[in-house]
């Protein structure tokens, strides 16, 4: 191999410069399939490094699949078969489908669909919002204390500890809670609806949910072959009128409700109907899952009704992916002892144990106080955003029938077919949220969710202007 020497104080790592030298030979064919590479000490010496930056560059060459060591030998460039050239879909724009769905906008918000430029629907804040090295802190700080801990399955409920923390913030709220027998942790707030779902729904059985509601539980409950019936939600919360006569005609299994910064109107229950809603439960017996997953934008204690059920007929869902690490995939599910007994079994069938890295990280922000001051910093951005974003869209010809009381999502009318807007928004890498998607019924809507971070994104509002005064001068179709 060539004489070759790193660039010292640069922003790269030796490692990294090192790497990326004989990928590059290899990719150019200097280092031909089965030659040798240098030994670790003469590679050393040669470049003035030490032979353990050596061996960190050939591991991750051999974890690349470039270089395969041979015992006794060294490393050697690997024979490999040409693989076949297939094209990058991703990177090819393609047309929203004929009816816009749930897995459209998804793929969308997760970056495997069509260029998205601006994201003004999707349904995480922007990381940079977020505290990087808050958690990064946290990360590393756990890393040296953590031994062999992170080397096995955890506990079937979750990490300890973490159960400990969580019992004391609920009790501090007014839920009743007990570490063990009333809480267990999950891969977020979507594993801990699905567990629900799994051990109490069968197909054939009717679930009532909100309309608006949250769209992918939407989808989880279609599969599992269950009638999804919508009760509206106003901004006191459910139409208890209809949630009364839905519950009488159709006998539910279960109601799904986001009580406290509902998605996606940004509402929060009343006391008075959060008892109204616990009455009509204990009248027809259905059992009540309350995801909490946007609580913590709420400025005070929000009425929960957890707290006034005292986990009896309310299985309370939750978690710290839009206020903290959407990555860690922390949640929290409590419940009465009778569900939490059978919830592990099934939890541990379906993926085992939760991760306890993660579930490590999140209790150390939260025992350590780290999490409170974060989320009072994150809820004064957001709040501030949302005033820009209701004047912004405000401006733009947009309409909010009632103003959201807390969180990152403004529920705004646009006076025409939504899905068309987003269509047009679409052709401009601009991604929308249409109202239909929130419908359980895929209602047509005139309604569509913003996230508040689009405040701090001049180049969406002209093109949401313009593309509003076309479909308002029927240059396009509605």
């Amino acid at each position: 191999m060539p004489h070759w020497q790193p660039v010292r104080g640069g922003d790269r790592t030796l490692v990294a410069q090192l790497e990326d030298e004989i990928a590059g030979r290899i990719a150019d064919h200097v280092l031909r399939p089965g030659s040798r590479l240098p030994s670790v000490r003469r590679m050393a010496e040669a470049a003035g490094i030490s032979r353990f930056t050596v061996i960190e560059a050939y591991e991750r060459l051999v974890a690349r699949g470039l270089v395969e060591p041979r015992h006794g030998s060294g490393y050697f460039v690997r024979t490999r078969a040409e693989a076949p050239i297939i094209a990058d879909a991703a990177s090819v724009p393609c047309p929203p489908p004929s009816r816009l769905d749930v897995a459209w906008l998804l793929r969308g918000m997760f970056g495997d669909g069509s260029p998205v430029e601006i994201p003004a629907g999707a349904g995480l804040l922007p990381t940079g919002w977020l505290d990087a090295g808050l958690v990064n802190t946290a990360i590393r700080a756990v890393g040296r204390t953590a031994d062999d801990a992170f080397l096995g399955y955890g506990h079937p409920r979750g990490y300890p500890p973490l159960r400990a923390q969580l019992a004391s913030l609920l009790r501090s709220q007014g839920i009743g809670a007990h570490p063990d027998q009333h809480l267990m942790t999950t891969a977020g707030v979507t594993q801990g609806l699905d567990l629900i779902l799994r051990l109490l729904v069968q197909p054939g059985d009717t679930v009532l949910v909100e309309d608006p509601g949250w769209f992918l539980i939407f989808g989880r409950l279609a599969a599992y072959g269950t009638r999804i019936v919508g009760v509206p939600r106003g901004p006191e919360g459910p139409d208890m009128e209809a949630l009364d006569r839905l519950a009488a005609a159709y006998r539910p299994k279960l109601f799904l409700i986001n009580s406290a910064v509902h998605n996606p109107t940004g509402h929060t229950l009343t006391a008075s109907a959060a008892y109204d809603v616990l009455r009509l439960a204990e009248k027809h017996d259905f059992l009540v899952v309350e995801d909490d997953t946007y609580a913590d934008f709420h400025p005070d204690t929000p009425i929960r009704l957890a707290a006034l059920d005292r986990l009896r007929r309310v299985i309370l869902v939750g978690g710290y992916a839009k206020t903290l690490a959407a990555g860690l995939r922390v949640g929290m599910l409590a419940a009465s002892p009778d569900l939490i007994a059978r919830l592990p079994d099934l939890k541990l069938l379906v993926g085992l144990t939760t991760p306890n890295v993660g579930e490590s990280v999140v209790h150390h922000l939260l025992h350590e106080g780290h999490y409170k001051r974060h989320l009072a910093r994150v809820r004064l951005r957001v709040d501030e955003a949302r005033h820009r974003c209701i004047e912004a869209l405000t401006e733009c010809g947009l309409t909010l029938p009632h103003l959201p009381y807390a969180g990152m999502f403004v529920w705004a009318d646009c006076g025409r077919d939504s899905e068309g807007v987003t269509r047009r928004a679409a052709e401009h890498g601009v991604l929308l949220a249409p109202g239909s998607l929130f419908s359980p019924t895929q209602a047509p809507s005139t309604m569509l969710r913003f996230t508040v971070s689009i405040a701090d994104t001049p180049k969406l509002w002209p093109v949401l202007r313009t593309i509003l005064m076309r479909e308002t001068e029927g240059a396009w179709p509605v």
